[in-house]
């Protein structure tokens, strides 16, 4: 059942998030739902869903937004755009409060953020977040979005051989922080072999790699069980136990599955393609 649909005319939506509510309340009870959209303009916009109205409309970006995320107290707006800037923006004031242009010149894939302990890996802030761009670099970062601090934490870079001839786009750049595993972040895309990347943020290296039939188009990590579910561009969905057992595959697509994503209650598993 459609239960409210919201309408930018000439633009198209290229990303969008929910806000998240308070740990372990899902959804929250008597507070107004937000989503945040980002689109081909360079627009930010949040709507409330619960009052079925745009409330904030933001300009952080030159190009197209290509992904977007709240922080994890859903306080800031992390957006980023096709030509590779990153923008910090608060939903309270409407302001941007930092650009990094770390990654110029390559789209944003991924922009994820996770809670951190305060003086995890020796700087402060609450939060970790990291960024990916097409050309197969992860940002780390550690925020204290109260005190305006956003500092570097690491820098990974991962080699791939020359474009295949007649492979009109390569496949995508993903990572995220494993739920299971602190400190730990996944990582695929296309490189030397067909594989998933887990690298310790503690000790500077990759600790295993998982192979896959194919690369990855898709990426989603199980927020409670130690399981992934990647999708591929020949129709499959797999279900991978981590760090090792038999996967799962499920062959229901006709098409690349381009997206998938664990239900918030974990017990859902949902893939689009």
């Amino acid at each position: 059942e459609l239960v409210v649909q919201f309408q930018v005319l000439n633009q198209s939506c290229q990303c969008l998030a929910w806000k998240p509510g308070p740990v372990g309340v899902w959804p929250c009870p008597g507070e107004s739902q937000h989503v945040v959209a980002g689109y081909s303009d360079g627009t930010v916009r949040v709507f409330s869903v619960s009052r079925t109205e745009m409330e904030l409309k933001m300009h952080p970006h030159a190009a197209a937004l290509t992904a977007i995320t709240y922080s994890t107290d859903g306080e800031m707006i992390l957006s980023g755009g096709k030509d590779g800037t990153v923008a910090i923006s608060s939903p309270r004031t409407g302001m941007t409060i930092h650009v990094l242009a770390d990654h110029k010149g390559s789209p944003i894939t991924v922009l994820q953020c996770t809670r951190k302990q305060y003086h995890d890996f020796g700087v402060e802030g609450g939060e970790l977040w990291l960024a990916t761009s097409s050309d197969r670099r992860v940002s780390v970062w550690a925020s204290d979005w109260l005190q305006d601090k956003c500092e570097l934490l690491d820098w990974l870079s991962f080699p791939a051989p020359a474009g295949p001839e007649g492979l009109d786009s390569l496949p995508p750049s993903l990572a995220a922080f494993c739920p299971w595993e602190h400190g730990v972040l996944v990582y695929v895309g296309f490189g030397l072999q067909k594989e998933a990347l887990f690298y310790s943020l503690r000790k500077k290296q990759v600790l295993r790699k998982i192979s896959l039939p194919a690369f990855a188009t898709s990426l989603s990590l199980s927020p409670a069980a130690p399981f992934m579910a990647i999708g591929f561009g020949d129709r499959l969905l797999r279900l991978q136990p981590c760090p090792a057992g038999a996967p799962q595959d499920y062959a229901g697509h006709d098409d690349t599955v381009h997206f998938c994503s664990f239900a918030p209650s974990r017990r859902r598993l949902l893939s689009a393609s």
